[in-house]
């Protein structure tokens, strides 16, 4: 039996954050055929796909129908305004990157005909209730990628 050579490896002190576990993707056209949604989040709309062929409105937007399979799709405005459907306050467990953002809500919102999840800003759980009217927030990353998320409307 030979003898295996054993040496330590080396292991950097600190890494960045693994794209892996970033939950905001990247937002390129070399990197995504759904561009133009992050196009849109930086104009301030909030938008999807809608099949030209069966007319389903998709979420997330899909570059193919799922349901009839042609690539006819167009993009859509889901609008502003939503509405809340189910909520939860995140306390524990969040996941890696968000750890330091605890407590916040996340929920599922209606907007546009269509049922969301997304996180909740500037509300404490025992603020929120089913039916409260939301307001779509984009949010910018330090690296100029953007996201969504929603806050309570001012009315409320």
């Amino acid at each position: 039996m030979s003898k295996v050579k054993v040496e330590k490896i080396k292991r950097p002190e600190k890494i960045g954050l693994p794209f892996m576990l970033d939950f905001y993707p990247l937002q390129d056209e070399k990197y995504t055929r759904i561009s133009q949604f992050f196009k849109n989040l930086k104009d301030g709309h909030l938008t999807t796909t809608k099949c030209e062929k069966c007319k389903e409105v998709l979420w997330p937007p899909r570059i193919i129908c799922p349901h009839c399979h042609t690539e006819d799709l167009k993009w859509i405005d889901l609008g502003t305004e939503g509405e809340v459907h189910a909520f939860t306050e995140i306390t524990l467990g969040a996941p890696l990157g968000f750890v330091e953002d605890t407590p916040f809500c996340t929920g599922i919102v209606q907007i546009g005909g269509l049922l969301i999840s997304a996180r909740i800003d500037d509300v404490r759980y025992e603020d929120l209730k089913i039916g409260d009217k939301v307001r779509l927030k984009i949010v910018e990353l330090p690296d100029q990628r953007v996201f969504f998320r929603f806050s309570k409307s001012k009315n409320e």
